[in-house]
């Protein structure tokens, strides 16, 4: 991706999350000059990768298949108590972020207002392939049954939950609208606790052909 491609995506996302009244921390609005006077005052927040995160999984086309996500709390396995983690995603209509599961993390993807989120989900087989089985998972908590690769349509308010081995694949439903997602788990380490059963890249490689408008957590250790 083209640094200005993240620069106009980050644009984009801060005007349709304040169009939802959703408010993000005070340093998400931190320039690289603040973050670099601010050094030794943030490393809960780079150790804990939480900030800005866009990705297109190396497609080449972040609309199509990609996602913009801002992690706004999690803890860290053996370092703190904290258990749990928060993200607020956009997904444009039909843009796919692909198959996967998490070994660690469970998970509740939450439609927080916009247009309908489509999941499709399948169980993981032992050697990690699409299962056959039926799938089970909750809608607010009510039980349901999915055959495999059914499209589930989870509506503004509603909420999944997915265990672990559970592989899922969202999009918003075209002609619906942009999607603000939650998602609500246990805590989240995207640099080892995503099993996607398509070799996709989960951070991008960025062309710099501009000035970052905002850090990503991918770029922390590239410029602090």
């Amino acid at each position: 991706m083209k640094r200005s491609e993240v620069n106009q995506i980050i644009r984009n996302a801060q005007e349709f999350l304040a169009s939802k009244q959703f408010l993000l921390p005070e340093w998400a609005g931190w320039s690289l000059d603040d973050w670099k006077a601010r050094r030794a005052d943030v490393t809960y927040i780079i150790d804990r990768m939480l900030g800005w995160d866009i990705t297109d999984f190396n497609s080449g086309n972040f609309h199509q298949r990609g996602l913009f996500l801002f992690t706004l709390r999690n803890g860290k396995y053996g370092c703190d108590k904290k258990p749990y983690a928060e993200k607020i995603m956009i997904v444009e209509e039909n843009q796919e972020t692909p198959l996967h599961f998490h070994w660690s993390k469970m998970e509740d993807i939450i439609n927080r207002g916009g247009g309908n989120l489509v999941v499709e989900l399948y169980n993981a087989t032992p050697d990690e392939q699409l299962d056959t089985t039926p799938v089970h998972y909750r809608i607010d908590g009510i039980g349901k049954v999915a055959q495999p690769g059914e499209r589930i349509i989870v509506r503004p308010g509603q909420s999944i939950c997915m265990e672990q081995y559970v592989y899922h694949r969202f999009y918003g439903e075209e002609g619906k609208g942009t999607v603000m997602v939650g998602e609500v788990s246990q805590c989240n380490d995207d640099t080892s606790d995503n099993r996607f059963y398509e070799p996709v890249g989960r951070f991008p490689d960025i062309d710099e052909d501009e000035e970052p408008l905002r850090l990503l957590v991918a770029d922390y250790a590239k410029f602090l």
